[in-house]
């Protein structure tokens, strides 16, 4: 057992390899892992209280770009005048 982890089973304070974890967990979350990122990323978070914290502060941070980048629609005028700007260039 690691010197930093609780006997009751809380998670551990310090992270021994904070930046790695962090790569790891943000590659978890962008999709790159499948399954076995999956059960990697639980063991994780369910020691590391660091691992925990930056994975949850990770995934709110990408749930509200998905919120404010969304695709807005061109308006028709814009968007003609682009084409024609477009084609007078060719």
């Amino acid at each position: 057992m690691e010197n930093n982890e609780l006997n009751s089973g809380e998670k551990k304070l310090q992270c021994s390899d904070v930046s790695r974890c962090f790569q790891l967990l943000e590659s978890i979350l962008d999709g790159e892992m499948g399954e076995e990122g999956k059960e990697i990323l639980k063991e994780k978070i369910d020691k590391c209280l660091p691992c925990f914290e930056h994975f949850h502060l990770e995934q709110a941070i990408r749930e509200v770009l998905k919120t404010k980048c969304t695709k807005q629609p061109v308006p028709p005028k814009l968007a003609d005048s682009i084409r024609q700007m477009i084609h007078d260039i060719k």
